[in-house]
């Protein structure tokens, strides 16, 4: 396959991670340029690599690349993605899409429109756990799937400048949720489908950071199922993903943060079985999911996560950030 030239926008935390992998690891993507408004840091990063540096997305829209990659502050993405559009470029968003399901679904349909791809930074979905995890549901392994229980969580926030964006209420709402359990709901929407409501708070109890430190939910779900999210700031870092059916359970521990994958520990319970361990080795799902993206924009094959399943994730988002303002149940749209 020939490979996807892409730019990226935004060259912080996260960027940096997903230069470095495209850079050392894919053969699917060919970084061209990049686009921060620290130039200077992003230039010295970069020297020697022949990446073009620039200031402004609009740089990046030119004949060389074939799509974008935003890994940008929250509240730009739609924005952003529009403008990528209308240059006729993919893109490849950084979690969350947008803040609203108005949003999420306005940028869904401007790159169906353009017949251009969209991927999403959900990378949870391309650990080999979870894939197994997915794969079983789908099967009918598990049975009736029932519930869920979920955390992601690390504190990794709390030595952060209190100007950096993430800490922003516009930006960052309802505690760590857009930073982590973004990828939760969107487990718990692929396997469960929409949410019907969701009871939600986010409440600071060691720290000052302005969104909280502390914030669970609980989702019902559409088809009856529940699921119980936590994604809190405060506490050092844990990944935990258990699915439950009528006919068997799994749960996914992770040994390290996604940003240095250091394998899983997979539990499994089923019916008339022992219950059992196993470990799982490191793998890349970042690189997965861009490759995946990069495959579908090569027209090789469907990219995994749907524009349905982006609305809808964004849709509970939207709810979760009303209840945890509220303290009341909030209807899922």
């Amino acid at each position: 396959m020939q490979p996807v030239n892409v730019a990226l926008a935004g060259f912080g935390w996260w960027g940096k991670k997903m230069t470095d992998l495209i850079r050392a690891r894919s053969q699917a993507l060919r970084l061209v340029a990049v686009a921060d408004p620290e130039t200077t840091a992003a230039r010295d990063a970069l020297a020697g690599t022949g990446i073009d540096v620039y200031s402004d997305l609009a740089d990046l829209l030119g004949p060389d690349t074939e799509a974008v990659i935003l890994a940008t502050p929250h509240s730009l993405h739609e924005h952003q993605i529009a403008a990528c559009v209308a240059a006729g470029k993919h893109v490849f968003c950084e979690k969350p899409l947008a803040l609203t399901r108005a949003g999420a679904a306005a940028s869904v349909q401007l790159c169906r429109d353009a017949g251009l791809v969209l991927g999403m930074g959900h990378e949870r979905r391309f650990e080999p756990p979870i894939a197994a995890i997915l794969a079983a549901a789908a099967s009918g392994e598990l049975g009736t799937l029932l519930q869920i229980e979920a955390n992601f969580s690390h504190d990794k926030f709390l030595s952060l400048d209190a100007s950096n964006w993430r800490l922003h209420t516009d930006q960052a709402p309802a505690g760590g949720m857009t930073a982590t359990g973004i990828h939760l709901t969107d487990l718990a929407v692929l396997l469960l489908g929409p949410a019907e409501s969701v009871l939600a708070t986010s409440k600071n109890l060691v720290s000052e950071l302005p969104s909280g430190d502390t914030m669970s939910a609980y989702i019902r779900f559409r088809a009856g199922a529940t699921a119980y999210v936590s994604a809190t700031l405060a506490t050092p870092f844990v990944s935990r993903f258990a699915v439950f059916g009528s006919k068997g359970w799994i749960d996914v521990r992770d040994r390290a943060h996604v940003e240095s994958p250091d394998g899983w520990i997979v539990t499994t319970g089923s019916t008339g079985a022992p219950i059992r361990t196993e470990d799982v080795g490191k793998a890349e799902p970042v690189l997965a999911n861009l490759e995946a993206f990069a495959r579908a924009v090569r027209g090789e094959a469907p990219y995994p996560i749907t524009g349905e399943q982006m609305i809808d994730n964004i849709s509970l988002l939207e709810s979760i950030v009303t209840s945890c303002r509220t303290g009341a149940l909030e209807v899922v749209a």
